[in-house]
């Protein structure tokens, strides 16, 4: 099936901003599409302002980094990056490593852990053997037992490692380690607030719970919005039938989210990640409830939000940024000397909410 147009310019958008310059044949290459076409998307960009154009060659508008980490000089693949196949969320977050990592001369390893539990061992041990002298990994972690299943040997491995999207345990082997994170408590804040702001006193919380990221945004709605003395009521649910790994879960939080939104009476949805929130709002769509007049909708990822109909107001982490900063962090411990070890850091990077079309003034609660 073919990528519809605004996703493939969203994507040229991304790659391009994330990196700074891009040559247009390898924006073709990376899409797998003609280079006329990149060509025709690149035109449309540019004519809105959003990109500009060289000869053979694409640049962002967005201004440019104050500085660039130290160097360190190339010697092959110095450093191995380990995220897992088809996940769109972090595509983003490899190019914002991808574009320091190649400013400091320093190329890298791609390795995609498939999706099955401890997939990223093998991949990591593969890469040292070739020679890799530094670690970037988003392990998929689809439950708590596969985390603590990794903690010894990713603490281990010898070489500076950084984790991306990632917070170890307290306490654990992995608490030393130096890791880049969205601050995920404050994208629930976000998206509480924004809903509040409009009205809304009851809502229904949808994530998915089979990722490190999913279970943060859990933890963080049970806090936030049962604490706000503006929610009267709210719960959560899965927001697909398959996002869930750990389990056992009651009947309300395996309910479809529109059955337990009437249930609740709710007014609102916050819902994780995009694509679930797009077939959530189809659902919706297709039981009679319009967005968002009868119901407002925020996804959190902010991917693809963008592209529904009515586009979703989105909590948008900043995905190329956690690449960006883990990659500077990576090439800073590369840069130490034997023995200056620097203490371990801990980065969190604030995600930004984008209201869309998706969300409005509260209306009476659905009846259940």
């Amino acid at each position: 099936m073919r990528e519809p147009v605004d996703l493939r310019r969203q994507r040229i958008l991304a790659a391009v901003q994330a990196r700074g310059t891009a040559r247009v044949r390898d924006l073709a290459d990376e899409l797998q599409v003609s280079v006329v076409t990149v060509r025709r998307d690149v035109e449309e960009l540019t004519r809105e302002g959003r990109l500009s154009r060289g000869h053979g060659v694409v640049r962002s508008t967005l201004p440019a980094r104050e500085s660039a980490p130290e160097a360190v000089p190339a010697a092959g693949d110095r450093v191995a990056v380990v995220v897992p196949v088809r996940h769109s969320y972090l595509t983003e977050t490899l190019h914002g490593a991808r574009t320091v990592l190649e400013r400091a001369g320093v190329r890298m390893a791609l390795h995609l852990a498939p999706q099955a539990s401890g997939a990223e061992r093998p991949l990591v041990e593969r890469a040292l053997a070739d020679g890799a002298d530094g670690l970037l990994i988003a392990p998929r972690w689809r439950g708590r037992a596969d985390e603590e299943a990794d903690h010894e040997w990713l603490a281990g491995t010898g070489v500076p490692t950084v984790l991306m999207e990632r917070r170890p345990w307290r306490g654990s082997a992995l608490h030393a380690l130096d890791s880049v994170c969205s601050d995920h408590w404050y994208g629930a804040h976000l998206a509480v607030e924004h809903l509040v702001g409009l009205g809304h006193r009851r809502i229904v919380v949808a994530t998915r719970h089979d990722s490190p990221t999913a279970r943060s945004l859990r933890a963080a709605f049970t806090e936030i919005a049962g604490a706000h003395p503006l929610v009267e009521r709210w719960a959560w649910t899965l927001v697909a039938p398959e996002a869930g790994a750990d389990g056992p879960y009651s009947a309300d939080e395996t309910a479809e989210p529109p059955a337990l939104m009437r249930k609740v009476g709710a007014t609102a949805m916050v819902l994780h990640g995009d694509v679930d929130a797009l077939m959530v709002v189809q659902r919706l769509a297709e039981e009679g409830v319009r967005v968002p007049e009868d119901c407002s909708v925020v996804a959190y990822d902010d991917v693809v939000a963008g592209l529904a109909a009515p586009p979703l107001t989105a909590v948008s982490p900043p995905k190329a940024e956690v690449g960006h900063t883990a990659a500077e962090l990576l090439l800073q411990r590369l840069a130490e000397a034997p023995g200056g070890r620097r203490p371990g850091r801990r980065v969190e990077l604030l995600p930004r909410l984008m209201v869309r079309g998706s969300t409005d003034r509260s209306v009476e609660p659905l009846d259940e």
